[in-house]
């Protein structure tokens, strides 16, 4: 195989959306996407609620906010041209009683700094009105706020690739990278890739793939589990749109919610447990290898410290489904346990610094001829191609790319 100019570790939409914008925007330039998986979209990208986020919650000036706003925008319109469905269904963020009202305001003028479209702030009557079977004393409604379905966004990606000359290779996980004659070796499970650039875009592995590229970020991804119930049919009436709480603003989760699914459902949840293995989809998945690197990370026991209330009300969550059901019930009262069956799991990548630190913004670097991106949770899925762009103008500078 003749060498490339770009090889991208990491099929999720993230790793796609990169190399599409790459390609259209450095014509003829030889790239191609590796994922370790049978199927694109295997783990982040294809197991989250499928919102298409607003930029509400995001600190202005961040890279998460700008990078959010923007991209909800260009992806409704990507989806539009591409045929995807989606739909603009919006949202309610409920403050329930008067204690959550400040960080509700707080979080509307957050929104406005941010550029946030369709914001709303909602007295109980207004609520009651585009959600008659929820409860609460104050609200913003994110008219901008949808759904789609990202694993079909990932295809669309892959398909521009490949139409622009790319290639995607599935089920070739990379074992091996080395820095070589001011280039890069890869050794894969399907042979040898040599490239002159790197980018590594691995999600639940990302420090990982840093570190084997030369590069140890003083970071390291602690996997959160969120685990979701389906409401049954005869029940999915009692939310017409979304329903959120007003988050912690100490935790970079957004706490159990209603959301719906482009395909009919409505899911409720996730919470937000530590997980004991990378893709740790069920609670019987265990990795020794996992759990003992990510307590041997001084990080990690300064975020324990800080954290362990708000750990001990996810983990109740994650045992109890009536603890889970009385979070649900903060939101919509008349939600009963019998109205919810469980449903498919995912696995948040979410960096912690060595401070113990959650990292707030997303974490995208250049070093010695690699890209490494390092930290995109949520929503990185809603911003994808604004991310993508964002990559290509990284590698235009740093690579002199023309």
């Amino acid at each position: 195989m003749p060498q490339l100019d770009v090889v991208i570790v990491g099929g999720g939409i993230v790793g796609l959306s990169a190399g599409m914008q790459l390609l259209l925007r450095f014509s003829g330039l030889g790239l191609t996407v590796l994922e370790k998986e049978p199927q694109l979209a295997s783990h982040q990208t294809g197991r989250n609620s499928g919102v298409i986020h607003s930029g509400i919650y995001y600190r202005p000036g961040s890279l998460k906010a700008s990078a959010c706003v923007a991209g909800a925008a260009m992806l409704k319109e990507f989806c539009r041209e591409r045929a995807i469905p989606f739909e603009i269904c919006g949202k309610l963020i409920v403050a329930a009683d008067e204690s959550e009202v400040p960080g509700l305001e707080a979080l509307y003028q957050r929104g406005v700094a941010n550029g946030v479209p369709g914001l709303h702030l909602l007295e109980s009557e207004r609520l009651r009105e585009i959600e008659p079977h929820a409860r609460g004393v104050k609200a913003i409604w994110v008219r901008s706020a949808g759904i789609v379905d990202y694993a079909a966004v990932a295809r669309a990606y892959a398909e521009i690739i490949r139409e622009r000359g790319g290639a995607v290779r599935t089920s070739v996980r990379v074992h091996r990278i080395e820095r070589a004659g001011g280039g890069w070796i890869l050794e894969t499970g399907a042979g040898r890739v040599t490239a002159k650039r790197l980018i590594t875009c691995g999600g639940l592995h990302a420090d990982r793939l840093a570190k084997a590229a030369g590069h140890a970020p003083p970071l390291r991804v602690a996997p959160f589990r969120g685990e979701y119930y389906d409401v049954i049919p005869a029940r999915r009436a009692l939310v017409r749109s979304m329903i959120y709480p007003v988050p912690d603003p100490a935790f970079p989760f957004l706490g159990v919610h209603f959301t719906r699914s482009i395909h009919g459902g409505l899911h409720a949840g996730p919470n937000a447990v530590l997980a004991l293995k990378r893709e740790g989809y069920r609670r019987r998945d265990i990795s020794v290898g996992d759990t003992a690197e990510l307590l041997a990370f001084p990080g990690f026991w300064r975020m324990a410290a800080k954290h362990w209330r708000t750990g001990l009300a996810e983990w109740r969550r994650s045992v109890s489904k009536a603890a889970f059901v009385r979070a649900l019930q903060r939101l919509v009262p008349e939600i009963r346990p019998e109205d919810l069956t469980p449903a498919a799991a995912g696995v948040r990548a979410q960096a912690l610094d060595a401070q113990g630190r959650l990292l707030d913004d997303f974490d995208i670097a250049a070093f010695d001829g690699a890209i490494h991106v390092r930290n995109v949770p949520s929503p990185a899925a809603t911003a994808s191609l604004r991310i993508g762009q964002h990559i290509a103008d990284l590698a235009g500078s740093a690579w002199g790319l023309a």
